[in-house]
């Protein structure tokens, strides 16, 4: 099973994606489902924590043991200029005394070419990415904002390096890939999914004990908080992408006095729930189709047909690869998906359809491949874990099998590629989810906070263009600045606007916000 949303770098075709994720959080959209897994074991997850508690000073004055990173799993190490340690907070915030968990840090210090601002701390998205990793590898974007702060980024609890969640061994995900149908068309198809789905979150039980109910985006939040103090920052200054967006409205909302400037790029909408955010990621990903078809002089529609006519093909029969393993309608899904995050790697969705069209799975598969992070050797990396379990303690709405299928038809309406999927994941990715979702959509409202940066790109993908002004809305008058941009991908800064990077760079770097409702148009 898999959320077509990411964080990290992906180079599929020789070309570079920058994936960067989608929020996943979900919530009861009022059909029935009273949010409740009558199958979940342990207490129901506190609601948000309280941030006017204290915590020790033991954990509010620590002092980091800057030195070299070492090499993260399946990475190489960063270069000399790159330094890492491990933040000690409370695993369970309402316990602030009791026992801790450590978060993996990396930090790059100011080139001091101005004078320093404090820390910027980057969240690129998932939930589930590595910013440990991450950090190093879009560190160019950034080297205006490097003269006047350190760069310094983290994995959330639960992911990588901070304790990350591992569900399955990679065998068995590999054997969920070629077994399970991602758009179950026969009630024993439907089974194999569901219980492959309830076996996953089984996994995730058995292998990360107490860590699972303790791992929701409150919980990194309060983490940050814990982090600015021990910069010896006064206010956090911060720059989020895709799902850091509503891991920096949940930091907002809980520590409106402490916002310093804080840029949102690739917007989550705040006030979807399950259902209305498959639904916008229904319509963003048809729409970046439909953009990949004009651009091609091709008919929208005509293009649609064709990679249906492809999936029922596949789903018929999965087809040859150049290695010993064979492309499935689920993995097709995941081949074309992830071209679409990024203009530049639509040539690969030309090919990838081509040779596929010729009996060739080949590049499709190397596409997914690079998506769900496997190499050559097998091994996968545990982001969906983390990510899965993350957005799953987030999430209330569990909703059945039934429910998904009544809408499947309206999910084929608005998206016919992708909607089927996206309708049956609203069921499938938290099913029989062993502990309890904390609530409906992320409340990140903030008044008194200083001004918040909150970008929206009218062609994304995975976090739609909607979704920006909605956030720019919920975190209240005066606090959300919304910029846009007409483009394409998912992200803006970095993607080719100097007026983005611009507006962006003078509010980090001056303190001026744009004027709200600014539009870039290149």
């Amino acid at each position: 099973m898999q959320r077509f949303v990411r964080s990290a770098a992906l180079a599929a075709a020789g070309v570079l994606v920058a994936g960067l994720a989608a929020g996943c959080s979900s919530s009861d959209d009022g059909d029935g489902s009273d949010g409740k897994n009558p199958s979940a074991t342990g207490p129901e997850p506190k609601p948000k924590p309280d941030p006017s508690s204290t915590l020790p000073a033991s954990l509010t004055s620590q002092k980091l043991d800057w030195s070299g990173c070492k090499a993260p799993e399946g990475g190489s190490a960063p270069g000399s200029e790159w330094q890492c340690s491990t933040l000690k907070v409370p695993l369970d915030y309402d316990k602030p005394d009791g026992g801790t968990i450590g978060i993996a840090l990396i930090r790059a210090k100011s080139t001091g070419k101005g004078d320093r601002i404090g820390s910027l701390v980057f969240n690129f998205g998932g939930p589930g990415g590595s910013g440990v990793s991450g950090l190093p590898s879009f560190a160019d974007s950034y080297d205006s904002l490097r003269e006047r702060y350190d760069l310094v980024s983290f994995d959330p609890r639960g992911v990588a390096g901070s304790e990350g969640v591992r569900c399955r061994d990679d065998g068995a995900t590999q054997a969920a890939e070629k077994k399970v149908d991602l758009t179950p068309d026969t009630p024993a198809e439907e089974k194999a999914y569901f219980k492959d789905a309830a076996d996953f979150g089984a996994g995730c039980a058995q292998h990360a004990k107490k860590l699972i109910g303790h791992i929701s985006t409150a919980d990194a939040a309060r983490d940050m908080d814990v982090l600015r103090q021990v910069l010896g920052d006064d206010k956090l200054h911060y720059f989020g992408v895709s799902y850091g967006t509503e891991l920096g409205g949940t930091y907002a909302h809980l520590f409106p006095r402490r916002v310093g400037r804080l840029v949102f790029d690739a917007v989550v909408d705040p006030s979807a729930d399950s259902i209305g955010h498959a639904e916008n990621q229904a319509r963003g990903f048809q729409r970046a189709l439909d953009n990949y078809f004009k651009s091609n002089g091709q008919d929208p529609k005509t293009g649609a047909a064709r990679i249906e006519k492809l999936f029922k093909r596949l789903d018929a029969e999965p087809m040859r690869t150049s290695s010993d393993r064979k492309l499935t309608e689920s993995l097709a899904h995941t081949g074309i998906l992830v071209t679409l995050y990024s203009k530049q790697t639509w040539p690969a969705l030309t090919r990838g359809l081509e040779d596929a069209e010729k009996g060739d799975g080949s590049a499709l598969l190397q596409l997914a491949d690079a998506y769900n992070e496997r190499d050559a050797s097998g091994r996968y990396s545990t982001q969906s874990h983390s990510q899965r379990a993350i957005s799953c303690l987030d999430a209330k709405a569990r909703i059945t099998p039934a429910q998904a299928k009544q809408r499947l038809d309206r999910f084929r309406g608005i998206s016919p590629v992708f909607g089927e999927f996206l309708g049956w994941d609203t069921a499938g990715w938290c099913h029989e989810w062993p502990v309890a979702g904390l609530h409906d959509s992320p409340e990140v409202s903030a008044d008194g906070a200083a001004p918040i940066l909150v970008v929206g790109n009218t062609g994304d993908p995975a976090t739609p263009y909607e979704g920006a002004r909605k956030m720019a809305d919920e975190l209240g008058k005066d606090v959300g600045v919304h910029l846009t941009w007409k483009g394409e991908g998912h992200g803006a800064y970095g993607n080719g606007s100097d007026c983005v990077d611009g507006a962006v760079d003078t509010y980090l770097l001056d303190g001026k916000a744009p004027k709200d409702g600014k539009v870039c148009s290149s």
